[in-house]
Formats: C-alpha cells, structure tokens, sequence
C-alpha cells in the first residue's frame, strides 16, 4: 500500500500529531465539560426510512474541487430541508479544504447531530473534535491497529461521542466488529486507489453484527443506488459528491430520505 492516497492522508495527520506537544489531560478535561451531543447514533437507527448523512465537503484528492465555495451553513440548512438525518463534515485542511469553522458553522445552522469526517491517529484527535463541536468521529480500521481502535472508542464514549467505524473488506469488519463498533460503515471507496466497488455494501451486509448501526458509503449516485443497501439492511447512507455538487441539494437529500428500508 505505499504510496497509496491513505498511506499519505494518514502520514501526514500523523507527523502533525507528533509535533503537537499540547496536554491529552487537558484537553479531555475541556472536551468532558461541553454540552450534551445530539445523538448521532440514534438519529440513524430511528424511523423506516433510509437516513441520510449529508456531507459538507470542498474538494477531495481524487476528484479535485468539487465546490470550494460553498457555505457550510447554507449547505447544511439545504440538507436539513430535505430530510438529512445528520451530517458529515470534512475537517482535513490539506487534503480535503475542509476545517474546524466549517463543522462548528454547520453545526450551528441547524439541529442536526454533526461527524466530524478526518483522518483520527491520535487521542488528541478524539477530545478535539468534541472541543469543535462535533457529535460523532469518524475511526478508519485501515488507518489504525487493533490497540489504536480500542483506545479511541473508549475514550470517545467517555466523551460523549458516538463512533463511525469504518471498514473496506472482511478482515476489516471483523476487526470493528472484535472491537466493539455499534455503527460501522461500509466505504466503497477503496481506499488506497479511490476506485468505487458499487456492490461491495451489499456483498458484506451479511457479516454485520447483529445490533449494529450500518451505513453505505461512497458510490450512491441516486435512489437506485440507495434502494440497493436499504434492501440489503443497511440504516443509512453517507454522501458527498452526489448531493454537495447537486444544483437543488434540498432535493437531492430528500430523493435518498424517501428510501423506504
């Protein structure tokens, strides 16, 4: 995998969290007194529709600018019109043009539970995105071992914040799964090429541990799409480049919301 798009994201994040000489302690001492989440987890379980996690995302290595300019408030008040159950949101500056402001200003639109979507390698990471606002991170199993997943959703839970786990194949969703993740999710993105695997959500439902949260990720371009891992038992959906790029994203959101599951 050298040389791959995640070795280098995650080399990056992880050069960063060697220099950072800031106090862990105190940071979670920070991040333990902010206000009560929104319930991210809970907001993707509820109701007999598919959920929809609407993302706010600027650019993105393999496809460039996608829409630099947006205004994550705006945006996020767009997707909160058109039935988006949570959202995600790009924080990576580097890589993905994203940002701190641009979660705590989302957020801040509307009543929606809010993933902060970065690359984690450091519990630092962790009460950050608490610190920022957020209601749930984003844990990549390719990007972390096994002591590295563990520690991070502990430390997340004792902060509040509900965890998307995320895995690419198998051996992944058995680690998450060994792990303890309540809501896993399903990138058809691989990751190490960017190349899209459409049917690679629904080829691994059936591993999912029973009570877990699933949610499809990348590659839903539309409703077929979305009825295809609703029908396979998936909760929610995570998407970007369809719905952020979308001349009218209200309705972009709302065509995916209507998913019956």
């Amino acid at each position: 995998m050298a040389g791959t798009y995640l070795d280098t994201i995650v080399a990056a994040h992880r050069t960063a969290a060697a220099q950072d000489e800031r106090s862990l302690d105190h940071l979670v001492e920070a991040a333990a007194r902010q206000a009560p989440t929104r319930g991210f987890g809970a907001a993707l379980a509820a109701g007999d529709t598919l959920r929809v996690i609407a993302e706010i995302k600027r650019r993105s290595p393999s496809k460039g600018d996608l829409n630099p300019g947006l205004d994550p408030a705006t945006v996020a008040a767009a997707y909160e019109r058109g039935g988006a159950a949570c959202l995600s949101v790009l924080t990576d500056a580097e890589f993905f043009g994203g940002s701190a402001d641009d979660l705590r200003a989302a957020r801040g639109a509307c009543a929606l539970p809010a993933l902060r979507k970065d690359f984690t390698v450091d519990a630092r990471d962790v009460a950050d995105a608490r610190l920022m606002g957020a209601d749930a991170i984003l844990l990549i199993v390719a990007a972390l071992d096994d002591t590295e997943l563990r520690s991070f959703l502990a430390l997340a839970g004792d902060l509040g914040l509900d965890v998307l786990v995320e895995v690419h194949d198998e051996r992944e969703l058995d680690r998450a799964a060994d792990a303890g993740a309540s809501i896993i999710g399903v990138n058809q993105r691989d990751l190490t090429t960017f190349e899209i695997d459409r049917e690679l959500a629904v080829k691994l439902a059936p591993r999912m541990p029973e009570g877990a949260v699933t949610v499809a990720e990348s590659g839903i371009r539309g409703t077929e799409d979305a009825r295809a891992v609703a029908a396979a038992g998936y909760h929610a959906v995570l998407v970007g480049e369809s719905v952020v790029t979308s001349g009218d994203q209200t309705s972009a959101v709302q065509a995916l919301a209507r998913v019956a599951r």
